[in-house]
């Protein structure tokens, strides 16, 4: 019987076959041009997480918890450069009973649909251009969200910028308009493994909007490193941010964006 030690995995990764028959995500937050061929269907499977703060139950003490959100998204090839999206996202909480002022995230449990449509083949125009539209239906809100994905590629160099806004209807009365722009690079050091690093921006702007601005409207910006391996059918995209404004913000109960995110994807081509 043949043994594989784990030290040899990176290694391993190097020597995978280039042929990719999904359309892996190098950067967790940005999305590229990319979309997958007609009739094709891929599934991902996000999770968030960031360090968030609560009171315990009958405390006066603020204690750190982990927060969390995961969503499934289903991908199919509707033509060569239009694809479809099918999402389910959920939430999940601390028991209120042991704890209060718990942190929102940025989505919420519910679904979402999207287009995303791609103008030009790859490298056709001087910089590819996308357009991306979305609708959202979650426990507090509906949501409106669009992109304009612009990528460039310098050889085994890529460059992404998604210009990124939503506006949310809460089911209270209240409307925002959210700005998540995102600027990121990534290289291809083997077609099977990739790194990047990637930056992005939340922040909104509330109807009516309170005075003073609180910290948790942002903005915000995060940047880290991302990696992705593909193993053809099978890839797995990961990033691990830290926030860089603010960075002298102590965290207080309730208030999102703790100090660090991390978001990791794995996707399986269908």
């Amino acid at each position: 019987m043949y043994r594989v030690h784990w030290a040899t995995l990176p290694a391993v990764c190097l020597f995978l076959p280039s042929t990719a028959l999904a359309t892996p995500r190098p950067l967790p937050f940005t999305y590229t041009t990319d979309t997958l061929d007609q009739g094709s269907a891929e599934i991902e499977q996000y999770a968030d997480l960031t360090p968030l703060r609560a009171f315990q139950a009958n405390a006066a003490i603020p204690v750190w918890y982990l927060g969390t959100q995961f969503q499934t998204e289903f991908e199919y090839g509707i033509t060569d450069r239009l694809e479809l999206g099918l999402y389910f996202t959920y939430v999940p909480t601390l028991s209120a009973d042991a704890y209060r002022q718990q942190a929102p995230m940025t989505e919420g449990t519910g679904t979402k649909q999207r287009l995303r449509y791609v103008f030009a083949p790859p490298d056709e125009w001087p910089i590819d251009v996308g357009l991306y539209g979305e609708l959202v239906e979650n426990d507090h809100e509906f949501e409106f969200e669009g992109k304009v994905l612009l990528q460039r590629r310098f050889g085994k160099l890529r460059v992404d910028s998604n210009l990124w806004a939503e506006y949310e209807l809460y089911y209270v009365n209240q409307k925002d308009l959210v700005l998540n722009p995102t600027l990121a690079a990534t290289y291809q050091i083997t077609p099977s493994v990739h790194v990047g690093l990637e930056s992005w921006l939340r922040v909104e702007f509330p109807n009516p909007a309170p005075h003073p601005r609180p910290y948790a409207l942002g903005p915000v910006v995060y940047v880290g490193p991302t990696f992705l391996v593909s193993l053809g059918r099978l890839w797995w995209s990961t990033g691990v941010y830290g926030r860089v404004s603010q960075i002298d913000h102590t965290m207080q109960p309730g208030e999102p964006y703790g100090p660090v995110w991390a978001r990791t994807i794995v996707g399986f081509d269908l």
